[in-house]
């Protein structure tokens, strides 16, 4: 099983080493031939950062942008799991001292907020961890 994640791009900008590179990312199920009669299916361009310093690529190239697996999950586990988890109990915990319903929802709401905080000021860290590479279109399955 390959353990690699693989969108086709083009390269819309530089800024000395780093690549922004616009992707067409779309759902598991944009390629079902009934996607025009569901609600479901959907695609959205996003841009990419990518640091590259080997010097062959240009503006308006297309190229692979190759991450693994692993990254992805752990990115859904600090975007959406943490946060369910901390959210629940907080909740839980204010149920817990007698807090009523409509306030502990709005608590643990709240206290998401120092969570997200913290993500924002570890994105330089969080940055260099998540390492996404270019390949040249002659690669590109």
């Amino acid at each position: 099983m390959d353990n690699t994640i693989r969108h086709n791009g083009i390269i819309e900008r530089r800024e000395g080493d780093i690549f922004y590179v616009r992707i067409l990312q779309q759902s598991a199920c944009a390629g079902c031939h009934a996607r025009g009669m569901c609600g479901a299916s959907e695609s959205k361009e996003k841009v990419i950062e990518v640091t590259d310093r080997t010097g062959q690529f240009q503006v308006d190239d297309e190229v692979a942008i190759i991450g693994q697996t692993s990254l992805g999950l752990q990115a859904v586990l600090l975007a959406f799991g943490i946060p369910v988890v901390l959210l629940i109990l907080a909740v839980a915990l204010c149920l817990q001292v007698g807090i009523d319903e409509t306030t502990s929802g709005l608590a643990g709401i709240l206290f998401l907020i120092p969570y997200y905080i913290i993500l924002y000021f570890m994105r330089a860290k969080l940055k260099r961890h998540f390492v996404f590479t270019l390949e040249k279109p002659n690669n590109i399955s």
